[in-house]
């Protein structure tokens, strides 16, 4: 372990509980995200997909409302 990360472990005991979230929050944004990218060209596929899809007819629409009573029905 460096010195650097030694200091680091030491001196978080003193930090006030929001200053411990923000660091946290930095350092879990500072890891690498190349999967963020990957998840987004995902979602852009299926989108995509989804579009041609109603385009075409192959599937039909469902409003918000439909999908919310038939959830209510299944509960």
């Amino acid at each position: 372990m460096s010195d650097k990360m030694k200091w680091i472990l030491e001196n978080i005991k003193i930090l006030s509980p929001h200053e411990k979230a923000t660091l946290a929050h930095c350092l879990i944004s500072s890891l690498d995200d190349t999967n963020e990218a990957h998840v987004d060209e995902a979602w852009v596929q299926i989108a995509e997909r989804r579009f041609a899809q109603l385009e075409s007819g192959t599937v039909q629409p469902v409003s918000w409302e439909e999908i919310k009573l038939k959830l209510n029905r299944e509960l």
